[in-house]
């Protein structure tokens, strides 16, 4: 996470920053899966873009607030809608920040047989909806760590989602900063 020739006041600076990028990412899920906007707005550059693939993209904070609003999405939260995170890699480069992330959405298996789990109860249980990987590009501000872009890939075995996987590793290497 650091090297020997950092102070400990530059070492506690990439904790802290680390820190505050893993909540901001973190609230995410949360966020998406109960219609709340104003995240959006709070999180994201004025400027930000959020790229979901195939032509899905949203250009600045309000639009990307607007989308956990739309109908489509309400009606997706109202039937059990759930965005299920990874952990992120994060690399902090001073000002500047990229995380890697797993995301699953999920959702209820309505049409399941229901399976019962001892000492849990019986439940048709839940599948996975979709599986992709995100890039988080992240700068610091006054206010804080804000993302300046998304980008999100299916993992679907295709290239788009192999880069960017591919490009976080190489990037640093194999040993975390």
């Amino acid at each position: 996470m650091s090297t020997p020739q950092q102070s400990v006041e530059q070492r506690l600076r990439l904790v802290e920053d680390k820190l505050a990028i893993y909540h901001l990412i973190a609230s995410h899920p949360p966020a998406a899966d109960s219609g709340d906007a104003s995240y959006y707005r709070g999180a994201f550059m004025a400027d930000g873009t959020v790229d979901l693939g195939g032509g899905k993209t949203a250009d600045g904070n309000v639009a990307i607030g607007a989308v956990v609003e739309r109908p489509e999405h309400r009606a997706a939260i109202a039937g059990g809608l759930c965005h299920f995170a990874g952990l992120p890699r994060v690399e902090v480069n001073g000002n500047t920040a990229v995380a890697i992330s797993y995301l699953q959405i999920v959702t209820p298996n309505r049409g399941a047989e229901a399976v019962n789990v001892p000492g849990h109860g019986a439940t048709p249980g839940f599948r996975i909806h979709r599986a992709g990987c995100n890039r988080w590009d992240l700068v610091r501000t006054a206010d804080g760590w804000k993302v300046k872009r998304r980008t999100l890939r299916p993992m679907d075995g295709s290239a788009e989602a192999r880069e960017l996987l591919t490009g976080a590793v190489a990037a640093t290497g194999s040993t975390p900063r």
